[in-house]
């Protein structure tokens, strides 16, 4: 193995450290009750590792909730792959992400922390690299099927990507999540039903 490929496991296993420690004590206590020195010393490193690979601690969260958000994406992604057609697989990508929306984590680190520590524009920005592209692709195939009436996907892919984001806003702002979880499925299947075709109409 070269120096520099031993280098870059090095620097590799560094970050994997501190996005390891950082995400544990973050979804346990949130953003604002962790200081950086904890978070340096739960990872065994110092906090010069923190800024040689992260600058500071509002990065690394910032990398710890990308990785929340590509686990929550990868999960839908996969429930679908088994899907029979685009409505099918719609409804159950809507199942597994408004399922991961009751989670602990999820909703300390990327419902509650990620809007106040990344500020809303940054904390949308992300949402949408990595749940849009889901959204438009089955949004693509359920018009190229006849199950959804043409429209301006881009727009379209934007509002159900908003709707779904208030959706989980709601179930993790809610005293009783399993209910509010329930009504924002019916919710935002009420909407997706108000745009099939004539020759697919609502189940």
């Amino acid at each position: 193995m070269s120096p520099r490929r031993r280098q870059q496991d090095r620097s590799r296993a560094t970050q994997e450290a501190l996005i390891t420690a950082a995400r544990r004590l973050f979804a346990e206590r949130g953003y604002a009750a962790v200081p950086a020195e904890e978070i340096v010393a739960a990872a065994g490193l110092t906090r010069g590792a923190l800024r040689h690979h992260f600058g500071d601690k509002r990065e690394l969260f910032r990398a710890v909730f990308e990785q929340v958000e590509s686990e929550i994406t990868d999960s839908v992604a996969a429930a679908l792959a088994g899907a029979a057609d685009s409505w099918t697989a719609a409804t159950i990508g809507l199942r597994v992400f408004l399922d991961s929306c009751q989670d602990p984590e999820v909703i300390q680190i990327a419902l509650t922390d990620a809007p106040a520590v990344l500020g809303w524009a940054s904390w949308r920005t992300i949402e949408a690299e990595y749940g849009l592209g889901l959204i438009i692709a089955g949004l693509d195939q359920a018009m190229a099927e006849g199950i959804l009436t043409p429209q301006p996907v881009d727009v379209l892919g934007h509002l159900i990507l908003s709707a779904s984001i208030e959706a989980a806003l709601v179930i993790a702002q809610s005293a009783g999540r399993p209910t509010a979880r329930a009504d924002a499925e019916q919710a935002l299947l009420a909407l997706l039903n108000g745009l099939r075709t004539p020759q697919h109409p609502p189940t």
